[in-house]
């Protein structure tokens, strides 16, 4: 064990905060992105249980704003909630076409479907394919794309001629001048197909950059990579004062680290509309337990295309049969002291 380190802003050293971390592997339903088996490390805490959970790709300086959410819902536990559940979107992963309605079944209620393109390996035939799929199932269904950063600019035009309405385009070209770009383009075209942000916004050094340079209309944020639900809410609130609408969204976390996330959409100010009217906050993309063949929590049931915002503990059971140990655990354990560094100096 490391030598305790000086009380942290939670309250706890390091050493206490490794005493309770439980690293877990779930094995995917499907391919996501290339993960096969989602590995995270649970922290459990007086306020109830984190989540650290980076991305290989992640360094360990950037890692620190995934180990600050996750100390924050262990240590201070959720902000104040406004709503007691929230829309969903229902994710379509990179699938053959054919498989598009059997993933859709599993979103009851659900009237909104992000769809995942741009994926190695496939064309923007697959894609139309499978946004295709999408409209013969729910004709009336909202239609997000995700691209993650996988298109040119010239690429992303094209997509936005042949993939139908849209309500938007998730980042799709890696860079804030591509986004303005490729958004100057679509108006100029007479293309109504917003654009959204998403690495643009929970990878940059500078995460209003987007914002102030016009490139997106939707800023997507999502708590864990930046830092936590305290910090999603302010910046959103930076992007709402700039004009972004925004989606909060799932950084593929398990049933601990989506708490997180439902946390944050359940605590955005109330809106109104020009008639006084609520506004509800956009359909999050939250649903995500049904990527994992089992989950850490009990199943999350969307009713009405809804979630609760419960806030739920690991089951024993699965605890104790979804936890690694050895070298992945160890592993796991070194990158949140790698992580914690970064955090505290």
């Amino acid at each position: 064990m490391t030598q305790a380190k000086p009380l942290s802003t939670w309250g706890a050293t390091l050493d206490e905060i490794l005493e309770r971390a439980h690293v877990v592997a779930l094995p995917m339903a499907v391919p996501f992105r290339g993960v096969t088996t989602r590995e995270a490390l649970l922290i459990e805490g007086p306020a109830g249980w984190g989540e650290f959970a980076p991305f290989a790709d992640y360094t360990p300086e950037e890692s620190a704003h995934w180990l600050s959410s996750g100390l924050e819902m262990a240590y201070q536990g959720p902000p104040e909630a406004m709503r007691d559940c929230v829309e969903v979107n229902g994710t379509i992963p990179a699938v053959d076409s054919e498989q598009v309605p059997e993933v859709m079944a599993h979103f009851a209620g659900c009237r909104t479907f992000k769809v995942k393109v741009a994926e190695k390996g496939q064309s923007l035939a697959d894609d139309v394919a499978r946004v295709a799929a999408v409209r013969e199932v729910m004709p009336s269904a909202i239609v997000r794309v995700d691209a993650n950063r996988g298109w040119s600019v010239d690429q992303a035009f094209s997509a936005a001629q042949q993939l139908g309405p849209l309500d938007y385009m998730e980042q799709p070209c890696a860079t804030v001048a591509e986004l303005v770009e490729l958004r100057q383009r679509l108006i100029r075209a007479g293309l109504f197909v917003r654009v959204a942000a998403d690495e643009s916004i929970r990878r940059a050094e500078d995460p209003y950059e987007v914002a102030r340079a016009q490139g997106a209309d939707v800023a997507v944020v999502k708590a864990a990579p930046l830092g936590g639900p305290r910090t999603l809410l302010r910046i959103a609130e930076f992007m709402r004062a700039r004009g972004l609408d925004i989606t909060v969204a799932s950084a593929l976390d398990t049933g601990v680290g989506m708490n997180a996330g439902l946390a944050a959409v359940a605590a955005l100010p109330k809106h109104t509309d020009d008639e006084d009217f609520d506004v509800p906050p956009a359909a999050a993309g939250l649903a995500t337990q049904r990527l994992f063949v089992e989950d850490i929590t009990a199943p999350r049931h969307i009713v009405d295309g809804h979630l609760a915002v419960d806030m739920l503990a690991p089951d024993p059971d699965r605890l104790s049969d979804l936890s690694v140990s050895g070298h992945r655990r160890d592993a796991w354990l070194q990158w949140l002291q790698d992580s914690w560094e970064f955090l505290t100096h």
